[in-house]
């Protein structure tokens, strides 16, 4: 509807690098002109925003949090601003909302709503690290987190390869930070030694790391990855 506000999905940093350093400076228009926005977090949130506009003012914000406490009726209210004409950001604590990210129930709820969704650019992990590695960026598929139990997760990776040779698909995967250097160890102990793996981590961060190599040669690689931020991808020819 011509007089409802709009939904903005504002991407943010993957990192503690300054904002405008992989923002566009449209994203900085943006939030000077919103005052009501969707976040999983309001303190981390408060200090992007403060750092993208340090002018802004704090007291005026109006954050409503979106994570695995909010119940159903809350967040089927926030985006009642939108019906009265105030257009309200998304935000996700990293990259860009909705991709692997909570935000994707209030992007369908808007359409439900009929407010017109206005996804804005920035860094998505994902998509940066299936750019680096070299591997199929016209066939793929995101898999999030892999199951943590040793005899699942085996299976799931075999699965994974056997699609990605009879697809022609690359496969991508994230795993909870501190586990980052067992699930390389495991990808080496159970993938074909000639199956294609990238490991990406701190993307656009000083420290980045992106690297492709066949599983064989990962043996060989003492890059430390824990508690780093990672993508990782396979595929198998």
């Amino acid at each position: 509807m011509d007089n409802y506000g709009k939904l903005y999905l504002i991407p943010t940093r993957l990192g503690d690098n300054p904002p405008l350093e992989v923002l566009p400076i449209s994203i900085k228009k943006i939030i000077e002109g919103l005052d009501d926005y969707i976040v999983e977090n309001e303190k981390t949130a408060r200090r992007f925003i403060k750092r993208v506009t340090p002018s802004k003012s704090q007291p005026s914000l109006n954050l409503s949090v979106l994570n695995k406490y909010t119940t159903i009726e809350e967040r089927n209210s926030y985006l009642n601003p939108c019906l009265t004409g105030t257009s309200v950001g998304l935000l996700s604590e990293a990259g860009c909302p909705a991709i692997a990210d909570p935000g994707a129930e209030i992007v369908k709820l808007a359409h439900e709503m009929n407010i017109r969704v206005i996804p804005l650019v920035g860094p998505s992990s994902i998509i940066l690290a299936l750019m680096a590695s070299g591997m199929n960026g016209q066939n793929f598929a995101f898999n999030g987190y892999l199951p943590i139990d040793k005899a699942e997760r085996k299976s799931k990776l075999k699965s994974l390869e056997r699609i990605s040779s009879e697809q022609n698909q690359t496969q991508i995967f994230i795993e909870t930070p501190y586990r980052n250097n067992k699930l390389l160890e495991d990808l080496v102990a159970t993938l074909h030694p000639n199956t294609q793996i990238c490991v990406a981590c701190d993307i656009t961060l000083p420290t980045e790391f992106i690297r492709t190599m066949p599983s064989k040669d990962w043996k060989f690689i003492k890059e430390d990855l824990h508690k780093r931020p990672a993508i990782f991808i396979l595929k198998k020819d």
